[in-house]
């Protein structure tokens, strides 16, 4: 075989080789591609995994916090409701100890002297000159005690009158003659007085009337007066 045989055959050889060596190089390239792929793949995966649990693990956060906020809601408005409760009793107790100072005491004139009567009727005694009137149960208008509460009531009342005249004063109770104040002497100043104590109901109506045909008389002293106070509450 001459040299030129020799290298041409060499030649031939490399040209068979070179397509069978590429054909290897592009196997093995798609090999390193899928294997890259397939390792993107499974990062990919492993990461939604992980946002996954991340996720769960925050839904689970968010429904504790929720679950505690409406418990924090709902205590809130418990105590506000005591709060309220508590309020409102405060309120009856201020209340209840307002109607319990209940006192009053008047004099028949206001001002200046003078006599009351006779009337061929009984007519109820106005006691404008108040002194005390705690709890506003005595109208100074009408000469009315009215009851605020159920309980036990003492009341005074008192008069003075001078000349040949009877003097009398009657203590009512819705109506119904309870105790009388009554003298009557030929001259010379006379005076009187009486108490009861009284089981009234709320709004019972208490007064004191001037006796029919009779006088009384008052003056800044103060003579003829009519008092009253709560004993206790039942």
């Amino acid at each position: 075989m001459t040299v030129i045989q020799q290298v041409s055959a060499d030649r031939m050889k490399i040209i068979m080789f070179f397509p069978i060596l590429l054909l290897v190089c592009s196997v093995s390239a798609d090999q390193t591609e899928t294997a890259v792929q397939q390792s993107n793949t499974q990062d990919i995966h492993a990461v939604l995994r992980e946002l996954t649990a991340s996720l769960a693990v925050q839904n689970e956060r968010i429904t504790v916090l929720q679950r505690e906020n409406q418990e924090q809601e709902a205590k809130l408005e418990t105590q506000k409701t005591e709060l309220q409760s508590q309020k409102t009793e405060i309120d009856q107790l201020k209340e209840q100890l307002q109607v319990k100072q209940v006192a009053f005491s008047a004099s028949l004139l206001d001002h200046g002297n003078g006599h009351t009567g006779p009337f061929n009727t009984q007519i109820t005694l106005i006691f404008k000159h108040v002194v005390t009137n705690i709890g506003n149960a005595y109208n100074p208008q009408t000469g009315i005690f009215t009851a605020p509460v159920r309980g036990v009531y003492h009341f005074d009342w008192s008069l003075y009158e001078h000349g040949n005249i009877a003097a009398g004063v009657v203590l009512f109770r819705n109506g119904e003659n309870i105790f009388i104040v009554y003298e009557h002497q030929p001259t010379g100043g006379v005076s009187a007085s009486n108490a009861a104590s009284l089981l009234l109901e709320v709004g019972d109506q208490v007064s004191v009337r001037l006796w029919a045909n009779s006088r009384v008389y008052d003056s800044e002293n103060h003579h003829t007066t009519f008092s009253g106070h709560l004993i206790f509450t039942m």
